[in-house]
Formats: structure tokens, sequence, C-alpha cells
């Protein structure tokens, strides 16, 4: 069938902003300071809908949805939420589902009730979505179909929708609303053999739902009119919960106001156009792939393609039939991306910029993204508690394995994590912030913010629990979690410093870096590695030792290599090092 139309750019209406600082890093024409739009991220959608009503908002599996169909969909969901639902403001909502159209409508739709959304990962258990709905206080979930099995064990056996489903969890839900991705897709294009539509997208057009859940669709039918908007800017708007490395997970407080100005600093950073047209891949229950992949788009103005799931083959037919001009991606995806047979026969010249963060990028990956590919990977640093971006290399002025510098007001300094001393230039020490978007604090967790947080100079920084160095120009350069060190014969070893080394040998796809018992230092290194199918059964783990001897001090090269089919990642494409080095040290 043929391509959606994408409407033509409008002129962008640009952030106030003062006058630049000269810096020695800093980007030429950049202003120092940066004062995003005053109003909630609801309002982005209806300013972009007044702006461009008939562009292209969203486009998935080769069916398009316009910005004043988006908005007039959120609308009739957030009169749902409201009208059958309860919601009131302030309250959260989960949503629990992958990426799809349906997503957007009701994250946006949650935001014009005035109410927060609380995303969760769409592999998440019954089990696990049940301590979201405790913590949270959720009374309310937005699922696709395939979930919703999971969802209703959590409906109240005496709620709304309360019955044959009660059970161990029973009792955290009063309402629960599935949609089916297959409803997102054009009628044609599903009936089609194009190979547009993945096969799962197809199926979700079977599920039954279980009994007591709301279908999206009548809930849109209904056609019920939202009460005036309420929420400003300093309300909450969302509720991520942390990956839980360290414990239970925690949910961040984020206002509009924190999403908000993460949002326009990575517009302004990277001068990226009105209408601009976005790969989303990034799971957008995280912050990576929600930020990058639906809010600033929405900021923009925007047209969204969208990929339910992972595909590269379907990434690269995607970026050559809809000119794909920014991708945010992390690192992994990037690898496997650009390793893939055939890549060379796609028009990728559209995409002018390529962006990520949650790891450092190999060099010798960048290195043929420069050269083969005429790209430069935009490196950044955020995290969940800073709603994303916070750090970036400066466009065009990139450093390798890079956490860049900090971005619009952002205060990030180096500290001793014992002491809070400040550490000499060029020294280790954990890396704090303070920024406009910083998190209000955990939900629920006083003594957890007693930690996470300290004042200096009369200041509010977070902790990042990160260990970094900064150089002469004020690049910061990651060296590892707080908690990741190995500790050689007293020498300590940063994992990402190794890993990044282990990259630019020819026959590494991928590696993780973790500590393993040592009778005689106490830990020594082991690299557990994804070779390059070429070199498979050609090099040794022997071999591998060899080389990385040559290629660092003998104390940070692997004492240890064990190759493996595949490295386990989380649900945000992140390698799961945790998971490899519990495994580790729990082996008998």
């Amino acid at each position: 069938m043929s391509t959606p139309a994408l409407q033509p750019s409008a002129k962008p209406t640009p952030e106030r902003i003062t006058a630049p600082t000269p810096e020695p890093f800093w980007p030429d024409g950049l202003p120092r300071t940066l004062e995003p739009p005053q109003r909630t991220l609801f309002g982005n959608l209806a300013a972009a809908a007044v702006r461009a009503p008939e562009r292209t908002a969203i486009v998935f599996c080769d069916t398009p949805l316009r910005y004043d169909t988006l908005l007039r969909q959120v609308e009739q969901l957030a009169g749902w939420l409201q009208q059958r639902c309860g919601v009131q403001r302030g309250d959260r909502v989960l949503l629990f589902s992958q990426n799809c159209p349906q997503f957007t409508v009701a994250y946006y739709a949650v935001l014009r009730a005035d109410a927060v959304v609380v995303p969760v990962n769409a592999m998440s258990t019954a089990a696990e979505l049940a301590y979201f709905a405790d913590d949270s206080g959720a009374r309310v979930a937005i699922v696709g179909a395939e979930l919703a099995e999971r969802a209703v064990t959590l409906l109240a056996a005496d709620g709304p929708h309360g019955g044959p489903h009660s059970g161990p969890h029973s009792g955290r839900l009063d309402h629960v609303i599935a949609h089916r991705y297959a409803d997102a897709v054009a009628p044609d294009v599903l009936a089609g053999d194009a190979g547009t539509v993945p096969d799962w997208v197809r199926r979700s057009a079977d599920i039954t739902l279980p009994s007591g859940v709301t279908d999206w669709r009548s809930a849109l039918a209904a056609a019920l009119p939202p009460a005036p908007a309420q929420a400003t800017p300093d309300d909450l708007c969302l509720l991520p919960y942390t990956s839980g490395t360290t414990g239970q997970p925690k949910g961040c407080r984020h206002s509009h106001r924190t999403v908000m100005h993460s949002i326009a600093a990575a517009r302004r950073w990277r001068s990226l156009p009105e209408g601009c047209v976005v790969l989303a891949v990034a799971p957008m229950f995280h912050l990576l792939g929600m930020q990058n992949g639906m809010n600033l788009p929405m900021l923009l103005a925007g047209t969204v393609v969208m990929q339910p799931r992972w595909d590269r083959t379907a990434a690269a037919a995607l970026i050559e039939r809809y000119r794909v001009v920014f991708w945010a991606a992390p690192p992994t995806m990037v690898v496997d991306f650009f390793s893939q047979a055939g890549l060379d026969g796609h028009d990728l010249s559209s995409l002018k910029m390529l962006v990520g963060g949650g790891a450092a990028m190999p060099e010798a990956v960048s290195a043929l993204l420069r050269e083969r590919y005429r790209i430069d990977y935009n490196e950044a640093y955020g995290l969940t508690e800073t709603a994303s971006f916070l750090h970036c290399n400066p466009v065009g002025r990139g450093k390798a394995c890079c956490l860049g510098v900090p971005t619009f007001e952002v205060d990030s300094r180096i500290i001793d994590p014992v002491t809070h001393a400040p550490v000499a230039a060029g020294e280790v020490g954990e890396l704090i912030t303070c920024a406009p978007q910083v998190m209000l604090g955990y939900w629920q967790r006083p003594e957890a913010d007693a930690l996470a947080f300290l004042m200096i100079d009369g200041k509010r920084f977070f902790r990042t629990g990160d260990l970094c160095s900064v150089d002469d120009e004020g690049y910061f350069f990651m060296r590892d979690r707080l908690k990741r060190m190995i500790n050689v014969s007293g020498f300590k070893v940063w994992p990402a410093e190794v890993e990044n080394l282990l990259y630019a040998h020819p026959g590494v796809h991928e590696a993780c870096v973790i500590a393993t018992p040592d009778a005689r230092g106490g830990e020594a290194v082991k690299a557990v590695v994804v070779l390059k199918p070429e070199v498979r059964g050609q090099l040794s783990e022997a071999e591998l030792i060899a080389w990385a001897r040559t290629q660092m001090a003998v104390y940070k090269a692997p004492r240890q290599v064990q190759f493996v089919a595949q490295l386990p990642k989380s649900g945000t494409g992140k390698i799961a090092w945790r998971t490899l080095q519990d495994a580790e040290f729990a082996a008998p």
C-alpha cells in the first residue's frame, strides 16, 4: 500500500531562553539556561493538534493516526476514566502494555484526567503487577489484551467488576481496561500479506477478554467528555519505578515540570526540528523510550514511526520508507542493528541523529557508524530519577565512551561517596547532580530520600550511585556503578572500562564483565562474551585472554572468559549484568 503522507514541517516555537555564556565545552549558540513551556505534558499534545491537526502523529504497522484523531481518542478515554472509573486529580493509573498507539492514547488520557501514569514493564508477572498496584495505590489499570489475565487477578471481588477472578492477589484494582494491538491497524493492512504486521499483533484480534475487563473500544465509543483540566505544571504526572537492583523497586515522583524540562532540553540541545520524524522502538514503559519515542515528538508535533517490538530488519525498512530523522536506542540495539546482513541495501541517509545512553557505546562501533554511515552516535546520560536527559555530548564534539557534559541548568559534581568531599580533577568519585529534571523524591520512601539526597552549598543534590570522573574540559566519564567495582588484590577494576576494550577485538559481538571469586586475590575479572558468527569455533578463551592482556593492565584483563550464545537483557535492552553477577557468586 502507499506510504501515509507526512505533513511538511511548520515554523518551530522555541522556548524562552537566555543569552549564551561561553565555556570551553559549551556548544556555540546554545544558551546556558532554558525555560520550557509553562504547561502540562497533555498541553503539548493539545498544542500540536492545534498547530498541525492533519499531520500524522503515529505510524503503526503502516497505519497512520492523525493528531486531531489522537487528541479526540485521548479526550474520550479521559472522560471514561473520570466518569466510569472515578479517577480524580492525583490518582495513580497503571499502564501495562507494549508499544502501540493505545499506549500513547492511554498515557495522555491519564494526564488529561489530571492523574498520574504508573508505567509497568510488559514482562511483569501478576505478582509484580500486584506490587506496583499496592505500592502506588492505583485502583485502575490499562493493559494490553494479552496481559489482561494477569491484571484481572487483582480485581476486587466485591468491586465494580469483581467476580470469578478473585485470588491470592485480588482486591488491588477496581477497573481494568484492555486494548487489542490489532485494533490500531487499518483493516486493509491487517487483511493483507505485505508482512508489515507482526503475527502476534494479528493474533491479538482474536483474544477474548476475561470477565470483568472493559473493552477499550467500548470505553472510547461512549465518548464521555472529561471535566475541565485542573492539573498544573507542578502536579505529579508520572511514577516510574526503578529497576530494584538494590531492593524492592521504588517509585520516582515526577511532575509535569520535571519531565517537561528534560524533553525541552533534549530538543534544544540537539536542535530537533518541528515535525521531526522519529523511530520509536525502545519500550515506552521505560524513560528512554517514553521520553524520546513519545513525549519529545509530541512537543515537536512530530511523527512517531512506532515499532511494537524490536526487529532489526523491520527497523531498517521503516527508516527507509518513512525517512526517519531521529532514533534513540540503547547501545545493544545499535550494535545488533548495524551488524545485520544486507543493511547496505537500505537507504539510511535520512537518519541524522542517533542517540542513546544507559551504557557506554563501544568505540569500535562508533567508528563504524562514522566511517561507513556518516552518523555520529550522540551519547547522553540520565536516570529514571532525572526523567532521562541530564548530560549529553555536544553534537559534533562528542568523546568516546563519554557521558557528555551537564546540560541546561544542570550542576553535576564528583564527590567522595563516604566523606562527601569533592575529589580532585580526574579522580573517580560519585556523581551527584542538582537539576530541574531531578525527581521530587521517591514515592512514600522518606528513608530512601534521606539516603538519596544531600545538601551542598545550599542546594539539594541527588546521589546517582554512579562512579565517574571529569576531564579538563568538563566531560564526564562513567567508571561504574558504586557497587559494581571489582576488587582485584586491592586494585579497583571498573567493568565498563574492560568491556569497552573487549569490544575493540574484531571477534567480540557483546561482552559483560563481572567479578568471580578468587582464593588468592578475593575477586578476579571474568568476561562473558558473545562472539561474532564468523569466529565462533575459531577463537578460544585462552586466545581472547592473551589478547586482552596486550590491551590493558594485567590485573584488569579477564582471568576467565565464558563464551555464550546470548547475554541476558532487561526489558529495556540493557545487558543484565547483575543477573550474571548474582549467578556467578551463587555457583557452588
